[in-house]
């Protein structure tokens, strides 16, 4: 049953992070601008309201998943280099004392 679960991929790369913000914003000033416009034109300001609440849960939907449209430019990592004996290399660790200020 988990291995359902850790199969469904929870990443973006910067690209498409970059995509779903600019989406989000666009859809929220859009329905903010027609909930204002409307709300203004029939004078009930809950329309107002819902027009925006309803962009709010659109955009939510279209950008908080990450869908594969966000996942087109994944980074290149660098691969792990290892030693001939097979084994990573391992970055010596630094044993020089620090002098502690007073």
């Amino acid at each position: 049953m988990l291995s359902i679960f850790k199969s469904i991929p929870t990443h973006m790369d910067y690209k498409g992070q970059k995509l779903a913000e600019q989406i989000f914003q666009g859809i929220i000033l859009i329905s903010a601008v027609i909930g204002f416009v409307y709300g203004l034109i029939i004078q009930q300001f809950g329309w107002t309201v819902y027009i925006v609440l309803a962009g709010f849960a659109v955009s939510c939907l279209l950008t908080l998943p990450p869908w594969p449209i966000y996942r087109r430019n994944p980074l290149p990592w660098q691969p792990v280099v290892a030693e001939p004996s097979g084994e990573p290399i391992q970055k010596p660790q630094d044993n020089t004392k620090r002098k502690k200020h007073k």
